[in-house]
């Protein structure tokens, strides 16, 4: 157990019962750095879904794309074998066609290896995929039968719905063995007039944001100062997304203004719904509203 705390270990999930086989240490000697030990993690295998490069080809996933069967992107593990799939974190898989390499977590453990498909077939599955061998705390995970489910995949089908897609995977018997969900936020993209802050009527034709959901950014105007900032699609939940890293220009406001309340209300945000063509409501992490916008065509 003392060699675990100083040492990567990656396995393949074997085929048979998912069980996990083939380790290969690779970090060799007794106690290497921790910075040694972090530089080779990277290099294997992502510690964190942020860490991947954001690919153009990954940034955008449309209804012609699930029409066409294509299967990229980041993708939430909704189910697992019928029932929800939980880890310590929301587990995901990403898919990157340019190498054909599959990224994931299950919740507890890191994964990555090689996935293939035919969409006139609709036909997937994946190769040996090399784990973490981190110790898993908590109740109930499912981190095990996603690896086992990941084995076993053979085909898939696909739907749209709502503003979300849905990924499916089954078995050589045909049982859908993995829901999964790819998030769109495209409904977000353009030019919106902020109309209310906390419930509280908003009159003000110059506080405008500007969100561009491919290039993860966001920009604005709060009534007196520019700002910008970035726009992160979270994996935890539907409809989940933040907003960050929120950046000012430092003019002096004249009283009485909502920029304060408008910056606030940007950092509580933790989820975006459409209620209208043209009309977004954002919500805290309580599911308050904390923000209503309507689209205009005013840069």
């Amino acid at each position: 157990m003392n060699i675990l705390k100083h040492t990567l270990v990656v396995c393949s999930i074997m085929a048979l019962g998912g069980m996990l086989g083939g380790c290969s240490m690779l970090n060799s000697g007794s106690k290497p750095s921790r910075a040694k030990a972090e530089k080779d993690a990277e290099m294997v295998l992502p510690r964190d879904r942020e860490q991947l490069a954001a690919e153009e080809e990954l940034r955008t996933y449309t209804s012609e794309d699930i029409k066409r069967g294509v299967v990229k992107g980041d993708w939430a593990i909704e189910e697992i074998n019928g029932k929800p799939a939980v880890g310590e974190k929301a587990p995901y898989l990403r898919f990157s066609p340019s190498n054909k390499m599959a990224y994931g977590y299950n919740g507890c453990n890191f994964l990555n290896g090689p996935y293939s498909y035919n969409p006139e077939e609709k036909s997937l599955s994946f190769g040996d995929m090399a784990s973490t061998m981190r110790i898993c705390q908590g109740d109930n995970l499912t981190d095990y039968e996603i690896n086992l489910a990941l084995s076993k995949v053979v085909s898939y089908d696909w739907e749209a719905k709502d503003n979300d897609y849905y990924l499916y995977l089954y078995n050589a018997e045909g049982t859908r063995i993995m829901t999964l969900m790819h998030q769109n936020f495209d409904f977000l993209n353009g030019t919106w007039l902020v109309r209310d802050i906390n419930d509280t009527p908003v009159n003000d034709p110059e506080m405008k944001i500007v969100m561009d959901v491919d290039e993860g950014k966001i920009h604005g105007n709060t009534g007196c100062n520019l700002f910008n900032g970035a726009f992160e699609i979270d994996m935890e939940a539907a409809n989940s997304i933040s907003f960050s890293n929120i950046a000012l220009t430092r003019m002096a406001c004249p009283e009485p203004n909502h920029e304060t309340a408008l910056v606030v209300a940007l950092e509580e945000v933790s989820a975006a719904k459409p209620i209208a063509k043209d009309e977004v409501v954002l919500f805290d992490a309580a599911g308050k509203q904390v923000l209503r916008l309507t689209r205009t065509t005013d840069q």
